[in-house]
């Protein structure tokens, strides 16, 4: 892969970021590679950029971020699709979307641009809502959809369908539709299944449901998830990623299906997803 023109998205808010994201500019201009930074990005460095997130995504072959998950999520949100190849030096906290860390940067940066990588195509969500039948609103996720009680202080009530056929009506605070990169986040603590990004799946996971056989439900990735408040629902909640919220009024239907684009993430060669799972859990492998 021809990854001569690089850009690079930081997280301006982390302690360290202008000092990262100046030995990675150096380590990818040394290689002979064009830098291009958003204005945000560029203004830590004292540098000019007149691009947006979305010019960065769309002029660049490379995209590196540097944060966490929540940085590259944001950065996800932020730009555009077709998405660049996306690679993730983490300086936040779990990052399990992440190939690097502030110390090895650079040998497994030099090996990603040699071509010795992993690209790990990540499915999306693409999520829309009708009211009265009509589609007026419509996104996309990474991790996961939530549909929440938002400020409320009780249960709400949730219909949900699966192709068309009735699954059941969820008493709960919420319900999370995870993508397999999803599964190993808010789904993951609302007690579901950690799931390998190649699965082919979504899960369904409701938040403390109030009835205890309530439990996750994996479907095929091929499938269609409606769901909609029951009716009087009030103070009901759309989220992506923890973005983006959406009032939803009594009777609108979330369709959520797999999107029709997908995520690219670049990982060094040699580092399988369960590697990154023991590692990022600290599971010691050992009997306790």
């Amino acid at each position: 892969m021809d990854w001569k023109t690089v850009g690079i998205i930081a997280n301006n808010a982390k302690p360290g970021a202008c000092e990262l994201l100046g030995r990675v500019a150096a380590v990818l201009r040394k290689r002979g590679c064009e830098v291009l930074f958003d204005r945000a990005t560029a203004g830590l460095l004292g540098e000019g950029s007149e691009l947006s997130v979305k010019n960065v995504f769309r002029r660049c072959a490379l995209l590196v971020v540097l944060g966490g998950d929540g940085t590259l999520l944001q950065a996800v949100h932020d730009g555009a699709f077709p998405a660049p190849h996306i690679f993730g030096i983490n300086f936040g906290t779990l990052g399990f979307l992440t190939g690097a860390g502030p110390e090895d940067f650079e040998e497994v940066l030099s090996e990603i641009l040699a071509g010795n990588a992993i690209v790990s195509e990540r499915s999306l969500l693409s999520v829309e809502v009708l009211r009265d039948g009509v589609a007026f609103w419509n996104g996309r996720a990474l991790n996961e959809v939530v549909i929440s009680r938002g400020e409320r202080s009780r249960v709400i009530r949730l219909e949900v369908e699966i192709d068309g056929v009735m699954l059941t009506e969820y008493n709960a605070d919420g319900l999370i539709v995870a993508t397999p990169t999803g599964s190993t986040a808010y789904s993951l603590s609302a007690g579901g299944p950690v799931m390998a990004p190649d699965s082919g799946v979504f899960v369904v996971t409701p938040i403390c449901p109030h009835v205890l056989t309530n439990r996750s439900v994996i479907v095929n990735e091929r499938s269609s998830i409606t769901v909609r408040p029951s009716a009087g629902q009030q103070g009901v909640c759309l989220t992506l990623d923890g973005r983006h919220p959406l009032a939803l009024e009594p009777g609108d239907l979330t369709r959520i299906r797999r999107s029709r684009q997908a995520l690219r993430l670049v990982f060094p060669a040699g580092l399988p997803f369960f590697e990154v799972l023991r590692q990022k859990l600290k599971w010691s492998g050992k009997v306790v």
